[in-house]
């Protein structure tokens, strides 16, 4: 049972008669009776809550910063009219409008009700519950229940770099074009022969062609075309800070298509490091599925949060966001042992290991620097760490004496990831150190890199 706000104003109105009354005790007693005998008559001539139906249809899967609808189909097996509200409860951060709904469904009849979602994080969101509130003929009580409805909108990852992509795919047809003829390097896949000369590694030889040449000839290797490329996230705890701004519009917001807008979702600090890692991994995919290469993907603290392997190209994509959607920092060091040791199990061959962490240099000292040559013996690495630019901004203001400590504090900062990033390439790592916005064009840049060098 609820009292309306229709039986507080009547209780008001009682209170200011008994106060005036000549006989306050009469009056009193008068005002309570006419009272409950409106509740009694709403409750037993209000529609009844619990036989109520629940059908539910509309989205199961949207973009972050996309809007999705889920209609709600009531039905009313009764013998009395529901005349009230409904609300369709959801997380906050599934932006769920409006919050209540004025419904009315005669007796063996449906209606159907409409919700928009315009969610804000990345994830699972389910609907908690629904509660209808059937309110009696005279408006004063209503008799309210709430019902299961289950339903799940999987909020998938933006892919916001993908503007990125056309220009990268540009230039990696400039590199299949110019690869084969050009480009030397150590692989498996075999090119030519040609004479021995000076300095050449005697292990290339072929003593067959010597033998019929009367010369000595040694064979010229390319690089494989389809390589493998291990995109490793790291999800512990230095992946939860927000650095940068988000592009994402807010629930309220109206924009234009229902995609992004110029207003941003999450507060002023933005996004996680771990949803920038996430966009620039998806651009990595992208890109290498289409020179190409065989793309898996692991995420990683203390176990496996997701592993994505043998997609094909036409399903990597979707594969990868679908296993990202769900994932969430976890506020525990990542186990850099754990996480190498497991990178070694799933990939027996040599091949690309992109790792997407935090070039903090506490945590790497403790963490991924010892086992780092354990993992760059066998792989060839690249590590990419999302910068925070608000350090470089402190860095340049230096105007008051607050200032100036701020900007040591943040130069000693940049310096320790300046040693740590110098330390990784002295052991054969390949390193992209960016700030959010530019994280994951600097990341397929560094693919190609390597592509044009005959590395990969």
């Amino acid at each position: 049972m609820a009292l309306t706000g229709r039986a507080g104003l009547l209780a008001a109105i009682g209170i200011v008669v008994v106060l005036f009354a000549p006989q306050p005790g009469a009056a009193l007693a008068g005002v309570c009776l006419l009272l409950a005998a409106g509740i009694v008559v709403d409750l037993t001539f209000a529609g009844a809550v619990r036989p109520l139906r629940f059908h539910r249809s509309g989205d199961t899967l949207l973009r972050l910063g996309q809007r999705g609808t889920v209609e709600l189909v009531v039905e009313n097996p009764g013998g009395r009219r529901v005349r009230g509200v409904l609300r369709d409860a959801w997380p906050p951060s599934a932006g769920a409008a409006p919050r209540t709904i004025p419904i009315d469904v005669p007796a063996g009849e449906r209606r159907k009700v409409t919700v928009t979602l315009s969610p804000t994080r990345r994830g699972d969101r389910s609907s908690v519950a629904v509660t209808v509130r059937s309110v009696g003929p005279l408006g004063l009580a209503a008799r309210q229940g709430g019902h299961r409805s289950p339903w799940t909108v999987r909020v998938l990852p933006p892919f916001l770099s993908r503007k990125h992509l056309p220009a990268r795919l540009s230039r990696l047809r400039e590199l299949e074009g110019r690869h084969p003829a050009l480009v030397r390097g150590q692989g498996t896949e075999f090119d030519s022969l040609r004479e021995y000369v000076v300095g050449d590694d005697v292990r290339s030889i072929d003593w067959r062609a010597t033998a019929r040449r009367h010369d000595v000839v040694v064979r010229t290797w390319r690089p494989e075309r389809d390589r493998r490329v291990l995109i490793v996230l790291d999800t512990g705890r230095t992946s939860a800070g927000r650095v940068g701004t988000a592009p994402i519009p807010l629930a309220g917001e109206q924009p234009g298509g229902g995609g992004p807008a110029a207003s941003d979702a999450r507060p002023a600090a933005g996004w996680p490091r771990l949803d920038w890692s996430m966009d620039a991994a998806l651009l990595l995919a992208a890109l290498a599925a289409r020179a190409g290469d065989r793309v898996d993907f692991l995420a990683y603290d203390r176990a496996v949060r997701a592993w994505v392997s043998g997609a094909s190209r036409t399903e990597l994509l979707p594969s990868l966001v679908n296993a990202m959607a769900p994932i969430e920092a976890e506020l525990v060091e990542a186990d850099a042992q754990g996480m190498v040791a497991t990178v070694l199990a799933r990939a027996k061959r040599r091949c690309l290991v992109v790792l997407l962490t935090d070039l903090n240099p506490a945590a790497m000292d403790e963490g991924l620097m010892p086992v780092l040559p354990q993992l760059a013996s066998r792989h060839l690495v690249l590590v990419a760490g999302v910068s925070d630019p608000s350090v470089t901004a402190m860095a340049g203001r230096r105007e008051t004496a607050e200032e100036v400590y701020d900007a040591a504090a943040a130069e000693q900062a940049r310096l320790g990831r300046r040693r740590i990033t110098a330390r990784l390439r002295r052991h054969g790592v390949e390193v992209v150190d960016a700030p959010p916005d530019d994280i994951a064009p600097a990341l397929a840049d560094a693919y190609l890199a390597l592509k044009a060098a005959g590395r990969l």
